[in-house]
């Protein structure tokens, strides 16, 4: 934002209002933390605030202070409906395109005029926003919203629970500071917010210190499921409806197994297929090394997109026809995997 646009939106926030805050579909770290850091900044302005979710976070997040608070629209549809129709401003987080909540909660969306405001880090911002902060260089949404309330000179009011959401957003969004948009001024606001009192030990054994047996089970299937394609430095992971439920999968069990494949030597680009049959779709997961862009990549074959090195995408055809899908628009970016990382 400008500065004439951050005076405006400074001048919103003088009296109370009604403000709903929402996060995209399937919420990880950075939504969830982006979404309740503000949601704690904007209650010491005394505004009436409400974060609505799409649907329900997985429960590494749920300890997050008042999660418990947050509005889940696919369990309390007409509750959140309501919210969002009252409301007088519309915060959307972590995503920067409507469809990135589900086709219901979309409708919902385009069918009100709040003053809406994007925070998001992702490539390509639709524009339905009166007010957008987009930056695709900083390495996630929570650390924006940090620069939002240095922006509207409110640092005094950061306290221990919003520092502790803030922080959140930015180690899962970083991969725990290893992913090349960290900057130094990531780490100099995690100074900061060390300094506010979190207990940045336990944030990250809530995260990722909490596996279940049957994720640890799951995740056996997914590496004896893992195929590596030397030829394009390319590797795959499926995972079947039938295998989720032979391990009793819960939401967020297979955050993070897309990683496995990029971490197989020589590999610079990998994706992860799993089946929804709920949904009826295939959600893709992708992750790459160097200058192969999994956003243009997802955005072209998988109605996705994301960051230069993380994206996300879905599929509505079978798993089988999904993969064959990709291992036959492979040979068209041999050049480019092949230059994208030196190691």
């Amino acid at each position: 934002m400008n500065t004439k646009e951050i005076e405006e939106v400074k001048q919103l926030l003088i009296n109370p209002k009604k403000i709903v805050i929402v996060s995209h579909r399937n919420p990880d770290g950075d939504a969830y933390g982006s979404s309740l850091a503000l949601y704690h900044y904007l209650l010491k302005l005394n505004h009436k605030v409400t974060v609505v979710s799409p649907n329900d976070c997985p429960d590494f997040l749920k300890w997050l202070p008042n999660q418990d608070k947050v509005v889940v629209f696919e369990e309390n549809v007409r509750e959140a409906s309501e919210l969002l129709q009252d409301a007088e401003i519309v915060f959307t987080l972590d995503f920067n395109a409507l469809h990135r909540v589900g086709d219901q909660m979309q409708k919902v969306l385009e069918g009100i005029n709040p003053t809406f405001i994007m925070i998001d880090h992702h490539e390509q911002p639709d524009d339905y926003a009166k007010y957008c902060y987009s930056d695709p260089l900083i390495a996630s949404t929570s650390e924006m919203i940090y620069h939002f309330i240095d922006q509207l000179n409110e640092l005094e009011n950061l306290d221990k629970d919003i520092a502790s959401c803030i922080y959140t957003g930015i180690v899962t969004d970083t991969g725990s500071f290893k992913y090349s948009a960290t900057s130094s001024t990531t780490h100099l606001i995690v100074a900061k917010l060390m300094d506010l009192g979190i207990d940045h030990t336990k944030i990250h054994n809530r995260l990722y210190d909490t596996n279940s047996f049957n994720r640890l089970q799951l995740l056996g299937i997914a590496l004896n499921n893992l195929k590596v394609l030397n030829e394009y430095r390319t590797a795959y992971i499926t995972i079947s409806q039938h295998e989720l439920n032979s391990f009793n999968f819960k939401k967020g069990d297979t955050e993070g197994f897309v990683n496995y494949g990029l971490s197989v030597k020589g590999v610079v680009f990998a994706v992860i297929f799993i089946e929804d049959q709920k949904q009826g779709i295939i959600k893709i997961s992708l992750r790459s090394k160097g200058k192969f862009s999994v956003n243009e990549f997802s955005r072209t074959h998988f109605n996705g997109g994301g960051h230069l090195n993380a994206a996300g995408g879905r599929s509505e055809a079978s798993l089988q026809d999904t993969v064959k899908h990709f291992l036959e628009a492979l040979p068209k970016y041999k050049n480019e995997l092949e230059n994208s990382y030196d190691y």
